[in-house]
């Protein structure tokens, strides 16, 4: 099974796929804003199960999930690419770069991705946070759960009008395939993968927000040195997607 993909930009460039990655409750639509400054590059955006065209998928967990994407790279031909991901992408990016990449992976950008939980202790708690929220997607209206998941700490530096605008964006979800996605690809389910990233010799970045505090000590602890996006929290390609765009075509032309 493959995970549905649309193909944009220049098709025939001898340059790497750039292959975009949402985050969860997104879609590959999510990225049009920063990919309008990508036209030249090859580019293929994919939706993640539970998500956009991919809506009726479901994964067991993060190896299954790793493999699919192995398949629609191998469906759609490509022979080599870059993977861009945002939080639940980024997550999934570092798990196929570490897990599954075959020498086709030429670098890995990631923005507000967590890296994998160390304790025992954090994972319990983390399981139960997640899979308490799925059960309020499955129980709830979605207008109701899509307000009270966007009063997250993490979107605090939303206003009420882009709060509001969020919420309108992800209202064509299906609940029941959001609670399963949550469960498959919770922290609690995915391994710490920082030991195996810095073995890695592709390039690896690391892009977040100058508002998102959890994300910008995550990478510092980490040993990283974040690229940081001005005006902009969590979500940094919907924040400020022209300086994302900026940073994004220094470190594609860097490398």
């Amino acid at each position: 099974m493959i995970l549905h993909a649309r193909w944009q930009g220049h098709h025939r460039s001898i340059r790497p796929v750039l292959v975009w990655l949402h985050g969860f409750l997104g879609s590959a639509d999510d990225w049009l804003p920063v990919q309008h400054y990508f036209r030249h590059w090859p580019l293929l955006s994919i939706d993640l199960p539970g998500h956009g065209g991919s809506q009726a998928q479901t994964v067991s967990g993060f190896d299954e999930l790793s493999q699919r994407l192995t398949a629609t790279l191998n469906y759609h031909q490509v022979e080599r690419y870059w993977l861009i991901g945002y939080s639940l992408g980024a997550r999934l990016a570092f798990y196929h770069a570490c897990r599954h990449d075959d020498g086709r992976l030429c670098g890995l950008l990631a923005e507000a991705g967590h890296f994998g939980l160390t304790r025992q202790s954090e994972r319990e708690t983390r399981r139960e946070h997640d899979f308490g929220w799925a059960q309020r997607f499955r129980q709830q209206p979605l207008p109701r759960v899509l307000s009270q998941w966007y009063q997250q700490p993490v979107f605090a530096e939303l206003t009420n009008p882009q709060r509001q605008a969020m919420i309108n964006r992800r209202l064509n979800n299906r609940a029941e395939g959001l609670a399963t996605m949550l469960e498959a690809t919770s922290l609690s389910a995915q391994p710490d993968l920082l030991a195996e990233l810095r073995q890695k010799t592709i390039p690896f970045h690391y892009l977040c927000g100058e508002w998102d505090l959890k994300f910008l000590q995550l990478a510092q602890q980490s040993g990283l040195t974040p690229v940081v996006i001005r005006d902009a929290g969590h979500n940094t390609h919907l924040a400020n997607p022209m300086a994302f765009a900026h940073q994004l075509s220094l470190l594609l032309n860097h490398n």
